[in-house]
C-alpha cells in the first residue's frame, strides 16, 4: 500500500457510542477517526473533545462541520480546547453544507456559499496561524486575539466541484471530498486544488478523499446498499453536475445510483479490489483517505466488520 493516512468515520446515534467507536478504532490500529456534524445529530467537535481524553494517539477530525450555524471564532474556541487536550491530533473540516438544511434548520441567509466559505476560512486560519485576526467581509467580521498565541490546528474545507477546490487551494489547509468518482478526484479536483494554490502563491494543500467503502462480493447488493444509504446525492443539482463532469449524466436523468456510478464512487469488492482502489488514489496524488463504512447484504454487522478488518490491516 502506498503511503498515506487511512481514517474511518465514527458517526453513531449517540455521542457515547461515537466515542466507543473511536476507542475501538484506536485498538484496531486505525490511524484517524472522523465525525460529521449534521442536524439533528450530536455535535462532532464536542464529541471529539470527549474522545480526546479517552484515547492516546489516534488522529481526530471533523468532516464536515457546517459553517453557517457557528462563527469561525467559536469554531476556533472549540478547536483550541480539543488541541489542548490532545495536542497535534485534531484536524478541522468545515463546509457550507446545503441550502435546504441550512435555511430550514438554522434560518441561514444561504447565498454565495463560496464567498462565505472563503471569509470563514480566512478568519479561522488567520487566528490559528497568526494568533490574531482583524477582518471584515461581506458576511463575516472579527477582531480577536488568542491569549496563548498561534495553535497548529489545520482548517480544511469540503469541496465538490472545481471552483470549490480552487478556493481550498487558495485559503484552506486541505480539501475534503465526498461521494466523488475517483476519475474526477484525480483529473479535475487535484489540478483545481493546485491551480488555486498557484494563484495564491502557496504550496498546494493535501487532497483528502472521503469515500464509501464496502468489502463485499456481490455487486448487486452493493448497488442496493448505495441506493438505500446514499439515496439523496443523485437528487441534488450540485452533485448531479459533478457526476455529469465525471461521465455519469444519468444522475440527473434518473436521480438514482447506476451501477457505473457506484463502481466509480464506492470502493467495493473483495479485499484485494478495495485495497487496489485506495492504492490508486494514493498513487494519483491523494494524501489521505476517509472511509465511511457502507454495509451491504443480509448481514450488515458482518459486512461492516469485514470492511473494518481490511481498513485496519491497510
Amino acid at each position: 500500500m502506498a503511503q498515506g493516512i487511512i481514517g474511518v468515520v465514527a458517526n453513531a446515534p449517540t455521542a457515547r457510542e461515537s466515542v466507543a467507536l473511536i476507542q475501538d478504532y484506536e485498538r484496531r490500529g486505525i490511524a484517524a477517526a472522523w465525525l460529521t456534524t449534521g442536524s439533528p445529530r450530536p455535535d462532532g467537535l464536542t464529541t471529539l473533545a470527549a474522545a480526546a481524553v479517552s484515547t492516546e494517539g489516534i488522529l481526530l477530525g471533523s468532516s464536515i462541520t457546517p459553517t453557517w450555524p457557528r462563527h469561525p471564532v467559536a469554531l476556533v474556541q472549540q478547536a483550541l480546547s480539543i488541541h489542548q487536550l490532545a495536542p497535534n491530533r485534531l484536524r478541522v473540516g468545515v463546509g457550507p453544507s446545503h441550502s435546504g438544511a441550512m435555511t430550514s434548520v438554522f434560518g441561514a441567509d444561504f447565498r454565495k456559499p463560496l464567498t462565505h466559505l472563503r471569509e470563514y476560512l480566512t478568519i479561522a486560519r488567520t487566528l490559528l496561524t497568526e494568533g490574531a485576526v482583524d477582518f471584515t467581509g461581506d458576511f463575516l467580521r472579527s477582531r480577536s486575539r488568542l491569549e496563548a498565541g498561534p495553535a497548529p490546528v489545520p482548517i480544511m474545507a469540503a469541496a465538490l466541484r472545481e471552483r470549490s477546490y480552487e478556493v481550498c487551494g487558495e485559503v484552506a489547509d486541505g480539501a475534503i471530498s465526498w461521494v466523488t468518482p475517483g476519475n474526477f478526484l484525480l483529473n479535475n479536483a487535484l489540478p483545481a486544488l493546485q491551480r488555486g494554490a498557484a494563484d495564491a502563491g502557496r504550496t498546494a494543500p493535501p487532497l483528502i478523499a472521503h469515500l464509501p467503502v464496502c468489502v463485499h462480493d456481490d455487486a448487486a447488493q452493493v448497488l442496493e446498499a448505495a441506493r438505500e444509504q446514499l439515496v439523496s446525492y443523485p437528487r441534488l443539482p450540485f452533485y448531479q453536475a459533478m457526476f455529469a463532469a465525471s461521465g455519469f449524466p444519468e444522475a440527473a436523468q434518473t436521480q438514482t445510483w447506476s451501477q457505473g456510478m457506484v463502481d466509480a464512487t464506492v470502493a467495493s469488492g473483495d479485499e484485494e479490489t478495495v485495497a487496489g482502489r485506495i492504492r490508486e488514489l494514493f498513487e494519483g496524488g491523494v494524501a489521505e483517505v476517509i472511509c465511511t463504512v457502507m454495509p451491504a447484504g443480509a448481514a450488515p454487522a458482518a459486512s461492516r466488520e469485514r470492511t473494518l478488518n481490511l481498513l485496519a490491516a491497510l
